[in-house]
Parts: structure tokens; sequence; C-alpha cells
């Protein structure tokens, strides 16, 4: 019998972890004319944010305790507050701290890369990360998919703009 009461709590553990390390996923991707490079030098600063996405309005970089973070300020007077985790020649990787967004556990990571078509590039931006709470998981990627959609079109603007 214990072996049996102790198979229950094992499965128990093991999909509550599941349901736990569930995280939703939204990820974008427009094309763009230019090289990796020439795209990146117009966007890829942490706080170039506030030149390309419609809905930010400005943005302050500042470093606590040795590490990069941004504070986001939108249109509508909000604050997002995101941590730099990660950066590479046309990529970055940040999470989100303190936000009036509808979630939690957030991650990202926005990049530029070369297209199979000679002088187009590829923008990238994804995300993980679970609903905040009460707040139903379509929800919350119907935010941040809009997000999305509108800062990689912006860019791909920007970058049609320049060539």
């Amino acid at each position: 019998m214990r072996i049996v009461k102790t198979g229950f709590a094992v499965l128990a553990a093991t999909v509550a972890f599941s349901a736990a390390s569930h995280a939703a996923e939204v990820k974008k991707q427009v094309e763009a004319p230019g090289t990796p490079e020439s795209v990146w030098a117009m966007v890829g600063d942490f706080c170039a944010v506030k030149d390309w996405h419609p809905a930010v309005a400005d943005c302050e970089q500042f470093k606590e305790g040795g590490e990069t973070f941004r504070t986001l300020t939108l249109g509508d007077g909000g604050k997002i507050k995101e941590k730099l985790t990660d950066s590479g020649k046309t990529s970055y990787s940040y999470d989100i701290i303190e936000s009036p967004l509808p979630v939690k556990n957030y991650s990202a990571t926005f990049e530029v890369n070369d297209d199979d078509d000679e002088n187009t590039v590829e923008i990238e931006w994804e995300a993980k990360f679970d609903p905040a709470d009460g707040v139903e998981e379509a929800k919350a990627v119907e935010v941040i998919t809009g997000i999305f959609e509108a800062g990689v079109a912006s860019v791909r603007d920007k970058a049609k703009a320049a060539n």
C-alpha cells in the first residue's frame, strides 16, 4: 500500500509541476529590406524601442546592482520595468520585472537575422509567459500578440523608409 501511495504522490507532483511549467508563447516575424547590421543599427539599442514601437512614449535605461534595466513609459502613462538578460550581435533578451500588462514570468527575445533573400532580413520577436492571476491565457496572448504585431510592423516600415 505504501508503494501505491508513494506512486500516486510522485504522479501528483509530476502533474502539478507540468501544469506549473506550462507557459503561453507568442512569436511574430516579418521580413524587411536591409542587412541585419543596418536594421539593427536603427532598432537594436535596448532603449531604441521608444523610436520604433508606437505604444512606447519614452525609455530610460539604467543600471541596478550591475544589471541593465529599462523603464518604458507607454502612451497612456503606464510603466514597464524590464531587465536585459542577454545580448548578441543583432539580438537581445529581457524579462519583465514590473508591468501593468496581464502577464507574469515573462521572458522575450527580439532579433534581426538574415533571410533567404538577398538584402532582406527577418525581424523576430518572441516571448514565453504566464497569464497574470485572474487573467485568461487567451486574453494575455491577445495583448502580447497586439504589442508584437505593432512592433515588428513598425520596424519593417522603418527599414523600408531607410532603403
